[in-house]
């Protein structure tokens, strides 16, 4: 019984950087948005590094040792974690539910959240909207009415945003979040500031879909996260079922040395967003990620790290 280690899948974006090489990754150029550090989401799927099952992706691994997992009754990888590096604004876009996008997509629905890493001070991020009913929203949509549309919220380090399906949203410029979301790819735009890609052509919108699954009115789910001492460092709920029905999520300080907390679940993804120490006989570093599988044994760390932690939900 070993945690399995794994490789990101990295993604170049038109609006992506190489700030991701802080987490200790091989980036291939200057524009890397978006590393799939925990995904077996189909060819994008993470590569295990190391161990009895080094160099498969976790979609496979996940789908041939389902005892690993507690044998699931989902076919699919549940769950996605990305890093994401946004060095200029990301298009105004919003995600279907599980209904709306296994009907039109043939695909889950996307419900995420994002922990901020780093971010400008003053910033701000594209979150909700202002319009009263579905009319009114579909008008200021086709008259471009962007500023008076669009919601906004002050960010800083360490924030928790949950983003359920049907919420217009965007980072911005300089921030830079790990997200963990339903195991899902689709996204659609309803604005991207009239950029062109590699070849010159304007990235593709998808207004009336982004209509149809818009939640209007909009109402922020309000999301306290909830801090706890426990021996070693503190234990900090983020968001849990039921409300947040898809995942469950934590983030774990740890001073010195610390005995896992977290139990009654039948597997965790498990990434290191900053420090470095020891998990058992394992090295951990910025950006180490790894899923601690069913029955493995109540883990010990040692050293100073912070890590972001999560289940699949209900």
């Amino acid at each position: 019984m070993a945690p399995i280690f794994l490789k990101p899948y990295l993604q170049t974006k038109i609006w992506g950087g190489k700030r991701l090489a802080e987490f200790n990754y091989d980036l291939p150029n200057d524009k890397v948005g978006e590393a799939w550090v925990i995904s077996g989401y189909r060819k994008q799927a993470s590569v295990v590094d190391g161990g009895e099952f080094d160099g498969q992706s976790l979609r496979d691994v996940y789908q041939n040792n389902p005892a690993l997992f507690g044998n699931p009754t989902e076919k699919e990888f549940p769950l996605l974690v990305k890093f994401l590096d946004a060095q200029d604004n990301l298009s105004i876009q919003v995600h279907p539910d599980d209904e709306y996008a296994e009907r039109v997509e043939h695909d889950r629905g996307k419900t995420e959240s994002w922990y901020v890493l780093d971010c400008p001070d003053d910033a701000e991020i594209i979150f909700g909207h202002h319009a009263k009913n579905k009319a009114e929203l579909k008008k200021m949509i086709e008259d471009h009415d962007w500023q008076d549309l669009l919601g906004r919220e002050k960010v800083k380090k360490g924030d928790f945003f949950y983003v359920p399906s049907g919420t217009i949203h965007a980072l911005t410029k300089g921030v830079m979040v790990i997200e963990t979301q339903q195991s899902s790819d689709v996204t659609y735009r309803l604005y991207d500031y009239d950029r062109r890609d590699s070849d010159g052509n304007l990235r593709e919108l998808h207004t009336q879909k982004a209509i149809d699954v818009i939640k209007t009115p909009y109402v922020k789910d309000q999301v306290e996260p909830v801090k706890k001492e426990i021996p070693g460092g503190v234990l900090t709920t983020l968001i849990e079922a039921p409300q947040s029905p898809h995942f469950n999520l934590w983030q774990l300080d740890i001073d010195s040395e610390m005995d896992f907390p977290l139990t009654g679940y039948p597997y965790y993804l498990v990434s290191v967003i900053d420090g470095a120490g020891k998990m058992d006989q394992y090295d951990l570093h910025k950006g180490s990620n790894f899923i601690l599988p069913y029955g493995y044994p109540n883990p010990k760390f040692i050293g100073k790290l912070r890590l972001v932690i999560s289940t699949p939900g209900e």
